[in-house]
């Protein structure tokens, strides 16, 4: 890499965004151990239209974020170079953490052996809790690695628990443990002081639902709307965001009057960058394991026809990275999780309805299967779960009768009153 020559002091690397080959870039302006100019240029995986707005205002943040990682790369590098440098024992604990969050990327984009490969999200998940508040927290109070206790995590779990539920705490905790295991395995420390923590089991977390009569009045509202069939597909199924998403044509028979569920679509922070991630993810259920109601049919094969219509009539302007894909708006552009998340929300408030999350969909599908006697066994194989105590833990306390009813019960307590009403 370009050495750099800078103070604690100096003033940021000058960069500027360029472009090549149709994507944007951002050039930092570095030079080698000789003084001669090498640039470094680095990618923002975006192209050129609609996001040099986006690659302006980030550049200032890569500019900082490229000094002080040379300037810690020059302060490592003598500190290794001197008899006297400190141990890696020695780091502050919030320096070591930010090492294991970079050691936890690798694994997430497969650039360790050691390590049992982790999700993306599950990075970025890491990276948010890690900047805030953890992070924050120990710098206000900073402590070397070698010298951490148990009452200083300890008190860290306290202060965050005037402001956040105890489930999140044991994610905080989850973290710190898990990196704090890492600096065993590295012989940075003997022991891992948050070992003897023990976090109380928090209280079961309960989703709401809505009614039949309330389910009713929602797809009233959301006739015609962009995210209509992501609803629909929620609501009936009790899908999650990401396996709605994700839903491809070549997923569905029609001739047979059933889908699975084989890709998902979710997307995440990472570095600063918004990512999406595609990935085929088989459910535990049959190779074609849920039941195409007749109005969904009906409207499935409505919005394949439009896609078809809205392509020849967009031509070139249409988006053909996400082709076959079901949940997509007029000009090919894939429906976004936060999109629906938060659309949701304001289509709600807008129409004077009772607020429930999107994911409460999915408790509410499953709320009125349980309400119309399906058993349990058969809920757990519609909602995707792995295992039954999972289904019995959360819908536990709702009754269950028989089999061969979840489409049915779906179909008399919502679409038959619905189509009686058109």
């Amino acid at each position: 890499m370009p050495a750099v020559h800078l103070q604690e002091n100096s003033k940021l690397i000058s960069g500027h965004v360029a472009e090549k080959k149709g994507y944007l870039y951002w050039v930092l302006n570095l030079t080698d151990e000789n003084g001669k100019r090498k640039p470094k240029w680095i990618p923002t995986h975006k192209k050129v239209k609609g996001n040099k707005t986006w690659a302006n205002n980030m550049l200032p943040t890569i500019r900082k974020e490229w000094t002080e990682k040379l300037l810690q790369e020059a302060t490592a590098s003598q500190q290794s170079a001197s008899p006297s440098g400190p141990s890696s024992a020695a780091i502050s604990f919030v320096d070591f953490l930010y090492q294991w969050l970079e050691y936890k990327y690798k694994s997430a984009t497969g650039r360790v052996m050691d390590s049992k490969p982790i999700e993306l999200s599950t990075y970025s998940g890491y990276e948010q809790q890690l900047n805030n508040p953890i992070a924050p927290y120990f710098r206000e109070h900073p402590v070397a690695l070698c010298d951490l206790t148990k009452q200083d995590i300890l008190a860290f779990y306290e202060k965050e628990l005037e402001r956040v539920k105890p489930t999140t705490v044991k994610h905080y905790h989850a973290l710190i443990h898990g990196a704090l295991n890492y600096a065993v395995d590295k012989n940075l420390i003997p022991s891992n002081p948050a070992d003897r923590i023990i976090i109380s089991k928090p209280e079961p977390f309960k989703g709401d639902y809505y009614l039949d009569s309330e389910v009713l009045n929602l797809f009233e509202v959301i006739k015609g709307h962009k995210i209509e069939l992501v609803v629909l597909l929620t609501a009936f199924y009790g899908l999650r965001r990401s396996e709605v998403i994700g839903l491809k044509w070549s997923a569905f028979d029609f001739n047979h009057n059933c889908f699975s569920i084989r890709h998902t679509v979710t997307t995440c922070n990472v570095k600063g960058e918004r990512v999406t991630i595609k990935k085929d993810r088989q459910r535990t259920n049959p190779v074609c394991g849920l039941t195409i109601d007749p109005f969904l049919k009906e409207r499935l094969l409505e919005a394949k026809k439009q896609q078809e219509e809205n392509r020849k009539l967009c031509g070139r302007a249409y988006n053909k990275e996400y082709l076959g894909y079901v949940c997509v708006d007029v000009i090919g552009n894939l429906i976004k999780p936060n999109y629906v998340s938060s659309t949701f929300g304001k289509l709600l408030a807008k129409n004077n309805l009772r607020h429930i999350r999107f994911h409460d969909l999915r408790h509410t599908c499953a709320s009125l299967l349980l309400a119309n006697g399906v058993p349990m066994e058969q809920v757990k194989e519609w909602l995707g779960h792995s295992e039954i105590s999972t289904t019995v833990d959360i819908y536990g306390h709702l009754q269950y009768a028989t089999k061969k009813q979840s489409a049915a019960a779906i179909e008399q307590d919502i679409v038959a009153p619905m189509l009686q009403n058109l």
